[in-house]
């Protein structure tokens, strides 16, 4: 079958969608990964096609209304602020996601686009399922994650989750009804659409693990949580020389990394996060990511030294291993990449669904717990907490048998099945997927 995969956002949301495509694309079917054109080699180095929508997200988050995503200090607040700029750019992705869609014979939708891709797919006649990557369905056992950890009760949690819902469907209420008016559907208030299709089973699959996450017992049928999809990194990739040298010249270094967040002042994070590995007896691999971290943060010009070292982008399937410990944002790729890895973590949570992934790694035992960056003055903290982390022994332990128990898990099979099911009800029999 030819499957349009569409998402957006920064690069964690990209990522894992590498790797669900390349293992859908070696089951036979045609995968165009749909999304903003600054990750097209990311996606056509798994061997994917692809289709370019417009926005540049890291622009986005630099620019002053995404720098003012930081100024909010509760999940609220940040949610009202990216859905503000999330419905300004949605309009101008309706072109692309129209074109890709209507060369394809099935969409699957990550949560960032969903509202919109369903009419789309509805207006085409097209079969669609969610690929979630984050537990965003209504439920009583936690609040909505892009809220943060604080329950409301179970009836507050689901009521919660249901208004974020339909929050994220205003976002895209004018596109949907453009898109409905060019395929003859009547005008209505979109933001109904949601309950029809949740009632209807809309097939939801989800991209991490239920050792991670358990299934919510009161989820309705059709959310399905079947494993992790893990990026795609070609076997002929490397680690980089410089990096290779630096690992090789001395103990396990820790990781620490930012991802997409843009941290108002990178200089002096950068300088908090050096001092708190001097002060933890560390040394550390720091990735410089959207924020632009710099192993030279103490601003005296002598570089990285010989105990720090600053990458770019690398592989995490490859460095992470190598690590005595990795401290993150806590996205849910980077977090993923953890604990894969089976190593130690020190979450740093900065936005939206951070808090709740920091959460997680603390209650499955493979963290002493979160530093959040929003109060990140010192580096006392975060020294204890990779002191913690690097010299008790039972983190690692913890980490090395879950990661066991990870690899063992398929996290593409359900998806694959589906589209195997499609096909052969689309009449095209039990033989191998047509293209």
């Amino acid at each position: 079958m030819r499957v349009a995969l569409i998402t957006a956002g920064s690069r964690g949301d990209v990522a894992p969608f590498t790797g669900l495509g390349h293992g859908l694309a070696r089951a036979g079917h045609e995968v165009t990964v749909v999304t903003h054109e600054s990750f097209s080699g990311l996606v056509r180095e798994a061997g994917l096609g692809f289709h370019g929508l417009p926005v540049d997200p890291r622009a986005e988050l630099r620019a002053e209304a995404g720098q003012q995503l930081l100024t909010s200090h509760n999940g609220p607040g940040k949610l009202a602020r990216v859905l503000v700029m999330a419905r300004r750019l949605v309009d101008g992705m309706v072109p692309g996601m129209l074109e890709a869609a209507r060369d394809s014979d099935v969409l699957l939708l990550s949560g960032s686009v969903a509202p919109l891709g369903q009419v789309i797919a509805d207006g085409l006649g097209l079969p669609s399922r969610g690929v979630y990557l984050q537990p965003i369905a209504p439920t009583g056992a936690f609040p909505p994650p892009v809220l943060g950890t604080r329950s409301f009760g179970a009836a507050g949690n689901r009521l919660a989750g249901r208004a974020v819902n339909e929050a994220l469907d205003l976002v895209f209420a004018r596109a949907a009804r453009f898109v409905e008016r060019r395929h003859g559907r009547p005008r209505r208030r979109f933001p109904t659409r949601r309950r029809p299709r949740e009632q209807q089973d809309w097939p939801i699959h989800h991209g991490f693990s239920a050792l991670v996450v358990p299934r919510p017992a009161d989820w309705r049928s059709g959310l399905t949580v079947g494993g992790y999809w893990w990026p795609y990194t070609s076997p002929a990739v490397e680690l980089a020389p410089e990096i290779r040298r630096f690992l090789d010249a001395g103990p396990a270094p820790v990781f620490v990394g930012l991802g997409s967040p843009t941290v108002p002042d990178p200089r002096r994070v950068s300088d908090l996060i050096v001092r708190a590995l001097r002060k933890a007896g560390l040394r550390g691999v720091i990735q410089s990511g959207w924020s632009g971290l710099d192993a030279d943060g103490d601003g005296d010009g002598d570089g990285d030294g010989d105990d720090m070292l600053t990458i770019g982008e690398a592989p995490h399937s490859l460095l992470f291993p190598r690590m005595a410990a990795v401290v993150h944002h806590a996205g849910a790729g980077t977090t993923a990449a953890g604990l894969r890895a089976g190593v130690p973590a020190v979450p740093m949570p900065v936005w939206f669904d951070n808090a709740f992934w920091a959460s997680r790694l603390t209650a499955l035992g493979v963290s002493p717990g979160a530093v959040p960056l929003r109060r990140f003055a010192t580096p006392d903290r975060l020294a204890d907490a990779l002191i913690a982390a690097t010299h008790d022994p039972s983190y690692r332990h913890r980490a090395m048998v879950l990661a066991e128990r990870l690899s063992e898990e398929d996290g593409v099979a359900p998806v694959r099945e589906a589209l195997e099911n499609l096909h052969q009800a689309a009449g095209h029999g039990t033989g191998h997927p047509a293209s």
